[in-house]
């Protein structure tokens, strides 16, 4: 049977998103240990004991689940470098093509750099023109402020709050911000992207 997302390597200027496997586990750990990424209480960071069984769920979630996580790598000089972080496409559903961009988190010293931007540029680029998607999702906790205001800048609107809506491993309560492009909105939103990162750095 074909999958909706079939396993793909996308590449660009500054960062190259790879097909998460197991042997990724080592540069995984390195990545989430630039900034201890897993004490951030409101994310889903690994951490360093924790990796193998993240990878498990992961891996779990693209063989049952239609979705597929990458890692990624930043770029330097043109040749491929260091994993520096990690996404997925998720909640995936292809009879209405629509899914889910998350479970991204980044290396404290690629943060706020070009790599996220070219990432979500070509997450987009592949899940509007080769997958003919109608809308991506992405979903972030209420009080990841800078997760919020970098999925804003991207050009995504925001849904609405998911009160309630996930507990968390200590025992919280998760209200969900969602926000949303839609294929009319493609165009625009990529020519924004190219447009960041363009700019002089």
């Amino acid at each position: 049977m074909t999958r909706f997302i079939e396993p793909v390597t996308l590449a660009g200027t500054h960062a190259m998103l790879e097909p998460l496997s197991h042997a990724h586990e080592d540069e995984v750990k390195a990545a989430a240990a630039d900034g201890e990424l897993w004490k951030l209480w409101y994310t889903s960071v690994p951490a360093p004991e924790q990796t193998r069984a993240w990878l498990d769920t992961a891996l779990d979630m693209r063989d049952r689940l239609h979705a597929m996580p990458f890692v990624v790598r930043e770029i330097v000089d043109g040749r491929p470098g260091a994993v520096v972080g990690a996404t997925r496409y998720f909640n995936v559903d292809p009879v209405n093509r629509r899914l889910e961009i998350g479970h991204t988190w980044y290396a404290r010293r690629v943060q706020r750099t070009a790599v996220n931007t070219e990432c979500k540029l070509l997450l987009l680029a592949h899940a509007f023109e080769q997958l003919d998607c109608i809308a991506v999702e992405f979903r972030t906790h209420w009080m990841n402020h800078q997760s919020r205001a970098a999925i804003a800048r991207l050009g995504a609107k925001q849904d609405g709050v998911l009160r309630n809506h996930q507990r968390m491993p200590d025992g919280s309560l998760r209200d969900t911000v969602v926000f949303s492009i839609i294929a009319s909105e493609w165009l625009a939103v990529k020519r924004h992207l190219q447009y960041r990162l363009d700019l002089p750095r």
